[in-house]
Formats: structure tokens, sequence, C-alpha cells
């Protein structure tokens, strides 16, 4: 059975939106969804369906979510074997910067591929690259790991949920079978 992971855009971040690990296994378990992991509290959710329209599991989990928490979360889905090939391919493989830290920036819509750097104003983090579905940065300041979705999300015109590359590993390596 196909394995996805949701991106929860905004869950437990800066004291809003708290949901219990519990409480988003059960929801996506409800859903039908099986094998169904929460990763670190911070609205990664890994799981298995048979399903195979991203738009439809994508809208079935937002409706779950707002009827439990009452207002509309993004959801960003990606299949697993995507993810892999993302960690695979390792856009920051040649960077090798001292107290850096690499972020993953995932698009709801498709962009245009770009590998301009864009400097986020007030911030250290830097765009290094921008492919169809994810925009690369490398941030030297603590906490601004999320500095990059208002600054691409206005940019592109669209949603966006920023992990870090070492979640996104972590992720992959924990759930390959």
């Amino acid at each position: 059975m196909p394995k996805y992971v949701a991106f929860l855009r905004g869950i437990n971040v800066g004291g809003k939106n708290i949901v219990k690990k519990e409480m988003l296994q059960e929801a996506f378990t409800s859903l039908g969804y099986e094998h169904v992991s929460v990763w670190k509290q911070s609205g990664n959710v890994i799981f298995e369906t048979s399903d195979s329209d991203l738009e439809q599991i994508k809208l079935a989990i937002q409706k779950k979510l707002k009827s439990l928490l009452g207002n509309n979360i993004g959801v960003i889905l990606r299949s697993f074997y995507y993810l892999e090939e993302l960690v695979k391919s390792n856009t920051f493989r040649n960077l090798d910067e001292k107290g850096a830290s690499y972020l993953v920036t995932f698009l709801s819509t498709e962009t245009a591929e770009s590998v301009l750097h864009l400097k986020i104003p007030k911030s250290t983090a830097e765009i290094i690259r921008i492919d169809k579905h994810e925009a690369y940065s490398v941030t030297h300041g603590h906490g601004e790991g999320g500095l990059p979705n208002p600054f691409l999300e206005k940019k592109l015109k669209t949603q966006a949920t920023t992990r870090n590359w070492n979640t996104i590993k972590e992720i992959v390596q924990g759930f390959s079978n």
C-alpha cells in the first residue's frame, strides 16, 4: 500500500493550534488510513492508504482537522517515495556551513524552478534553490526556521510549510521498509 507524509502547516508552533499526537493519530485513523504515525509533535504524519488521489486525500484531512480544531489547517502531501528521492538527491550535499540550519519548504502548488539566491529581509535566512515543489534555504539564526514560509508564500503566491532537513532525513530513515 502506498505510504504518504502529510506536512501540516502551523500545528504546535508558537503555542498555537496545539494538537496532541494521539488526536492526530486518531483523526487519520478515523479516515481509514493505516499504519498512522505522528513524527515529533510538529505536524508530520506518516500513513498508508490505497487511495491515490492526492487532492482528495488532502481535502479529507483538511475537513477532518477543521471539524476537530475549528479552523483551517494547511496540508501538504508528499509520497514517501518522493521524499526518499528528495533525500537521495540532497540539495545541501555541497554545503557545510558551521552553525547553519538547512531547511526545506514544501510548496502547495507547482512553481518555476530557480537557482537564484534570495535573501529574506531582516533575517539570516537565504533561499538557495527553488524547485517545482520545494524551496531550499540556509539560515544561521536560532528560531528562524519558519521565516521562509511568509516570504515564499507572498513571493510565489502559494501556501508553504517548512521543515528542518534533519527532520526530513529522520522521517525517511525511520519509516523506510
